[in-house]
């Protein structure tokens, strides 16, 4: 029988930094198999919602439900329910003294007491998936941005998460490298059967890939429905990031909201 509920449900979420409310009154579900834009200016609390689904940032008020289970508050089954989302952090987080192969085996060696042949087998599929076998054996400064970008997400793939978290994964790459990782965001989430949440502020890359997408301002939940109907909103606050607009009721030399008075890594 197919499980019908939501893969992360959200309910009257609050969640503070720095003795901050950085967002608020926050209700979201992600239906299982769909790929979910997280969309906002930069400071607008992505980065802090992300926080929150991962575990690493207590709510403040309301709840977090992932896989139907509340937020797990000891550190075992936090670990636990962590080996089962994929995150693909903003900037690669390869480590540079391992090869692209080495970078994809380590959650695996590190979560796993698979046999070594087992795990470079994993390891050359997890690759493949992300057209990069052939470049198993370079290091990341070897690698083009978009390349680098590819190995960071076959290794965020190596535990088989049935969720994907992506944190600003277009950041820096040129647009034929964006369309290519959004491709594959696309293909992988149909495939493999997963459910993915993708925390960005490229609108025009991330739509098209998208199920549906919500937009995140001024600390709440401004918009939520299909990429279409985003496009077609006629709301001054989403009007406003989708046509990259300086005047309007987003303030744009406020203090990030996310942050405590430090600026977001979303600002870079």
């Amino acid at each position: 029988m197919t499980d019908s509920s939501p893969i992360v449900h959200l309910t009257n979420l609050r969640l503070d930094r720095g003795g901050r409310t950085v967002l608020r009154d926050i209700n979201l579900s992600v239906p299982r198999g769909q790929v979910v834009a997280v969309l906002g200016p930069s400071g607008s609390g992505k980065s802090t919602l992300l926080a929150a689904l991962t575990g690493e940032l207590e709510p403040a008020a309301g709840t977090v439900e992932i896989f139907g289970q509340p937020m797990p508050q000891s550190s075992r089954a936090l670990l636990e329910l962590r080996k089962k989302i994929g995150v693909m952090l903003q900037g690669n987080g390869l480590l540079t003294d391992l090869t692209a192969a080495e970078n994809v085996a380590l959650p695996l060696r590190t979560h796993t007491r698979l046999p070594k042949p087992v795990i470079e087998r994993l390891v050359r599929m997890k690759l493949h998936a992300v057209g990069l076998r052939a470049a198993a054996d370079a290091f990341p400064r070897e690698l083009s941005g978009g390349m680098a970008r590819r190995v960071a997400l076959a290794r965020a793939l190596a535990m088989d998460p049935p969720l994907m978290i992506y944190d600003e994964p277009l950041t820096g790459l040129d647009p034929i490298a964006s369309g290519v990782v959004m491709e594959l965001v696309r293909r992988l989430n149909d495939s493999l059967g997963l459910t993915s949440i993708v925390v960005t502020h490229h609108v025009h890359e991330t739509l098209p890939v998208a199920d549906h997408a919500i937009v995140i301002a001024n600390g709440s939940i401004v918009f939520s429905g299909t990429p279409a109907q985003l496009q077609a909103s006629t709301d001054p606050l989403v009007r406003q990031f989708l046509d990259g607009n300086p005047d309007g009721p987003i303030p744009f030399d406020a203090m990030p909201r996310d942050t405590d008075t430090r600026p977001s890594k979303e600002a870079a």
